[in-house]
């Protein structure tokens, strides 16, 4: 397993955990248990999503495109341009 990606926090893991198994990537959640330890542990580090190694660079490239993605036009309100209300 490749650790390959460190995710800014538990939202944003699950988000990613849930788009890569739609595209048949397993992944393994390093360090969930040790969100309970924030304050004492350091913040950043503590998360990060492994895969096997055959489907790394599969799920590297598919966190690239999420990461890139931009809203489409047309999808934020007329009052607040460029930014996309959910």
């Amino acid at each position: 397993m490749q650790r390959i990606y460190e995710p800014e926090n538990l939202l944003e893991a699950e988000v990613l955990i849930g788009m890569l198994a739609s595209e048949g990537i397993d992944v393994h959640l390093a360090g969930r248990d040790l969100m309970g330890g924030v304050g004492e542990l350091p913040m950043q580090g503590l998360l990060g999503l492994a895969v096997a190694d055959e489907q790394a660079d599969y799920a590297r490239e598919l966190i690239a495109a999420y990461n890139s993605a931009q809203p489409l036009p047309g999808d934020e309100p007329e009052n607040l341009p460029g930014i996309l209300i959910c």
